[in-house]
């Protein structure tokens, strides 16, 4: 079978840059990985990379990662569309030495999958007709997967220079966009509510007035799940001209907003029909800042105590006043 002709350089060019050191194996909170520990979130996370053949493989294993673990080379070429030597660019560029450890990779995860309890096929569309309990089981599953995908993606030791950059901060901004800034403000009142100077900017004009008037000893946090999106990093690039420690909160480790960051903290999808990626990241995106604010407020403990009780013991008498006016 032939290569179309827009499998040549570009996507060599991504392998030759994936390839050296199996750069893209991680080590987060066990210290170290194997090539072969969250092979699909890597795929995700490359997806945009990829062009021509290497995209169509990327694709298919995705859609159906349980059958790419039992298909042989040649059938993973045939049903993407490719051929073997594809495959084998494929496996290089996830940090792979050949087509047996991908599978392996994908049947352990696959696996793993099953022994937890997700029967629920998470690549399965979500038609129109689907009673809410199978709706219900397909968003359980595939959030439960995204959150253990992140939690295997992410960098705590990026997360602890992240909590103590904030904890020593003397004014954070928070950019984001759409869902993004949603995502934003909870982290704004989160930390808010421990005493720290925060503030979350979604329109571009106020977001780029505060970052312009950032100094060292800033944070500026840029939320974007593509990592492309324009505004957010416009506002982060203000506050890192100033000076700020910049942080990205994104699923793209390659992304503009990734690159321009001091120290990045990733999150892994996994979109359902009427939720695509953008959407599905705002559980991944909210544990990853609350992770974030725990350990701020950890690093900050008598502060953070005493700020924390001050701002509950503000609002109980309206609690207390809402709670009596309904016995």
């Amino acid at each position: 079978m032939s290569e179309p002709e827009m499998d040549g350089a570009a996507s060599t060019a991504v392998v030759d840059s994936l390839v050296p050191g199996a750069g893209v194996t991680t080590s987060h909170n066990n210290g170290g990985q194997r090539n072969s520990d969250g092979v699909l979130v890597r795929v995700r996370s490359l997806l945009p990379e990829f062009t021509g053949a290497l995209r169509r493989v990327a694709e298919h294993v995705l859609t159906d990662p349980a059958a790419a673990s039992r298909a042989t080379i040649v059938e993973l070429a045939e049903r993407s569309g490719t051929s073997p030597a594809t495959i084998t660019r494929f496996c290089r560029a996830l940090g792979f030495d050949g087509y047996a450890d991908l599978r392996l990779g994908i049947a352990a995860e696959t696996g793993r999958a099953r022994s937890a309890g997700w029967t629920v096929d998470i690549g399965r569309e979500i038609q129109p007709g689907d009673p809410l309990d199978r709706v219900l089981g397909q968003i359980m599953a595939a959030d439960t997967q995204a959150m253990h995908d992140t939690a295997a993606l992410l960098d705590l030791a990026e997360v602890e220079r992240a909590a103590v950059a904030i904890a020593a901060s003397t004014r954070v901004n928070i950019f984001g966009a759409s869902g993004s800034a949603l995502v934003g403000e909870e982290m704004q009142f989160s930390l808010h509510r421990i005493g720290v100077p925060v503030w979350a900017w979604t329109d571009v004009h106020n977001g780029l007035a505060s970052a312009a008037l950032s100094r060292p000893g800033d944070v500026a946090l840029g939320i974007s799940h593509s990592g492309e999106t324009g505004e957010t990093i416009e506002m982060l690039a203000e506050a890192s001209s100033r000076g700020a420690t910049t942080i990205a909160l994104t699923s793209f480790p390659r992304s503009p907003l990734a690159e321009l960051a001091d120290i990045t903290l990733l999150t892994a999808t996994q979109a359902t029909t009427f939720r695509p990626d953008a959407l599905s990241a705002r559980h991944p995106q909210l544990v990853v800042l609350d992770l974030l604010y725990i350990a701020v407020a950890q690093r900050t403990h008598e502060r953070s105590h005493a700020a924390f009780q001050r701002t509950a013991q503000a609002v109980h008498g309206h609690k207390a006043a809402k709670d009596g006016s309904t016995t």
